[in-house]
């Protein structure tokens, strides 16, 4: 019975110790206000910890705040500049012009016989695509993003139909990284006809 006793009564120490000893209490409240200002978003966290002392019986209660500032990345808006591409595609050749949604300034050209050195196959469709595409890259390098295409074949008294270099060159653009707005014809058409070249007994083959 003693050591039942005495048991009880250590236990009982033990308890009265563990009362009398401080005690600290944390609490922890987290705040998120989002202020918008020249244009970034700023999230604003703010930590307020609460700190209670029981030493005694005696409470005392201390704040400690903080504040974490973060700022989100703001995703900047690419501005769009837009250009006029002036194909003309001929029998015999291709020529690629980029110029100024006004057309008044060269960004950048090229042309089939610049690529190749070879007459019978500067109108056919892979120097017309490597002009296009040397061309959209140089316009690509100064700003460029998209341009409207204005189609051209010789016209007048000539031929009416655009050459086959005309469809490789718009494809050559899209891939050297242009965007496509309008696709237009701009073949000039006579209300009458100007007389032919080859004279009046035609041309001589």
């Amino acid at each position: 019975m003693s050591e039942k006793t005495d048991a009880k009564a250590s236990v009982k120490e033990a308890k009265d110790n563990v009362d009398k000893a401080p005690v600290k209490k944390t609490e922890t409240t987290k705040a998120k206000v989002e202020k918008v200002a020249d244009d970034k978003v700023v999230e604003k966290t703010v930590e307020t910890t609460a700190v209670k002392d029981k030493v005694d019986g005696a409470a005392e209660t201390k704040s400690v705040d903080k504040e974490v500032v973060q700022s989100k990345p703001v995703k900047k808006i690419r501005k769009q500049i837009w250009g006029v591409a002036h194909i003309y595609s001929s029998f015999n050749n291709t020529l690629v012009t980029i110029t100024d949604i006004t057309g008044a300034e060269t960004v950048s050209k090229c042309s089939g016989g610049i690529i190749t050195d070879q007459g019978r196959q500067q109108g056919s469709p892979y120097p017309a695509m490597q002009a296009a595409t040397r061309a959209g890259e140089e316009a690509v390098e100064k700003g460029v993003t998209g341009v409207h295409v204005l189609v051209r074949a010789p016209g007048g008294n000539a031929s009416k139909t655009p050459g086959q270099g005309a469809q490789p060159a718009i494809r050559a653009l899209i891939r050297a990284g242009l965007k496509i707005g309008k696709i237009r014809d701009v073949t000039p058409i006579p209300h009458d006809k100007s007389r032919q070249k080859g004279g009046r007994r035609g041309r001589r083959v």
